[in-house]
């Protein structure tokens, strides 16, 4: 029973079982981690709590944080430019109108990419320092901006070879810096789903599985 209220679901493998104020079994095979009541939340004292509560408003509330949301923007675009890259370069008829359209794709996935970096670094300096989570979220961070470097110079390279046309080694670029991108959200899921960076506490999950 949490608040009134009592909890049949299950959260995670492990469940919920709150009394007295502890959560059980969340973390790593029975671990008890104390639950405070910091920012009103109740999330979790020390290292943990602090990776999961907002390091200020403007990176979005705790449990809806922004960054998430954010990178759906310079993936959509740049996955689409490489759709329509494939398109320019395999239709003669269509090449001036798909390759066009990658080149503004790339470009609006880049302005898309440093805003969301923005959000992501305020996220990453709440993560205590020498933690798993804090060089995954650093190594994720480093991926993420050599990403946005290379879709810059492929935007650089379009730019020149004049985008109006489909551009090989544009192509290319793109392939590769979707490749480096699916590292980087890999190793962003991980500081979500596994480590549980930015994601509200199982006592604030089990809510949603109250009866």
């Amino acid at each position: 029973m949490v608040g009134g209220r009592t909890y049949r679901g299950v959260v995670g493998r492990r469940g919920v079982d709150c009394a007295g104020g502890w959560l059980f079994g969340g973390w790593g095979g029975g671990h008890r981690v104390g639950m405070g009541g910091v920012g009103g939340h109740g999330a979790e004292r020390g290292s943990l709590g602090r990776g999961k509560e907002p390091r200020t408003v403007l990176a979005g509330p705790y449990g809806h944080p922004f960054h998430p949301i954010m990178v759906t923007v310079p993936i959509g675009a740049w996955v689409a430019s490489v759709v329509f890259d494939i398109v320019a370069l395999g239709n003669d008829s269509a090449a001036r109108t798909f390759a066009e359209g990658a080149y503004w794709l790339i470009g609006i996935g880049i302005v898309g990419a440093v805003l969301a970096a923005v959000f992501g670094l305020v996220d990453l300096l709440g993560i205590p320092r020498k933690t798993v989570a804090f060089r995954t979220g650093l190594t994720h961070m480093i991926l993420k901006l050599t990403v946005v470097v290379l879709f810059a110079i492929n935007f650089g390279v379009r730019a020149g070879h004049g985008y109006e046309s489909a551009s090989v080694a544009g192509f290319v670029l793109s392939l590769i810096g979707l490749a480096i991108l699916g590292v980087s959200g890999w190793l962003g899921g991980k500081l979500a789903y596994r480590y549980g960076v930015r994601v509200a506490d199982e006592r604030t999950q089990g809510q949603g599985f109250a009866h």
